[in-house]
């Protein structure tokens, strides 16, 4: 019975954000354990991880808008925080689920919002990564859980654009002078 109330708390949230981002005539995907969860097999997560591009100069007002839809910042100086980190840490009032809003500028995360797919969850349609764009976003944020999720997303999906995903992993791998998560995969991927 938890389960199905978690279930129905998160439709709530994910039609709460979409009613704002489509209000606001914004772009985002659904990322990190809802997106896996969607694409794979459900898998437990304490918030909703989104991506969106939205220029600076418009987060306060979009941010004030979020409030219509019961959206409220859950840190003080929620918009400074964004301008450093550019993440806006967000809270859903009704159902107090933290949603972590990433604004994306890199060319990888432009190209995955073109590249888009869609799942149904319920009545709704939720905006998520490929399966590929997924892999790598994991992989460059390569916690234990993403080690995981990668797996499990290895398995649903064995005809992948492997090639895609080697190709931005080896970027991230020399721009984040983080070789492990170019091997990491490697080994992943050959078994």
């Amino acid at each position: 019975m938890a389960d199905k109330k978690k279930i129905i708390l998160l439709e709530d949230v994910l039609k709460d954000l979409l009613r704002w981002f489509k209000d606001s005539s914004g772009e985002f995907l659904i990322i990190g354990g809802i997106a896996v969860s969607l694409m794979t097999r459900p898998r437990t997560t304490q918030d909703i991880d989104v991506l969106s591009f939205l220029d600076e100069s418009q987060w306060g007002s979009f941010l004030s808008e979020g409030r219509r839809f019961g959206f409220e910042p859950r840190i003080k100086d929620a918009l400074l925080f964004a301008r450093e980190n550019r993440v806006l840490l967000l809270r859903h009032r009704k159902s107090t689920v933290n949603i972590d809003l990433s604004f994306g500028f890199l060319s990888f995360e432009a190209e995955s919002m073109r590249r888009r797919t869609s799942r149904k969850m319920g009545s709704l349609r939720i905006p998520l990564p490929t399966p590929e764009d997924l892999i790598i976003m994991k992989m460059v944020a390569h916690r234990p859980q993403d080690m995981v999720d990668v797996k499990t997303i290895l398995e649903t999906y064995p005809k992948l654009d492997r090639k895609r995903i080697q190709k931005w992993v080896k970027e991230f791998s020399v721009v984040l002078e983080n070789p492990a998560i170019l091997s990491d995969l490697r080994k992943m991927m050959k078994k």
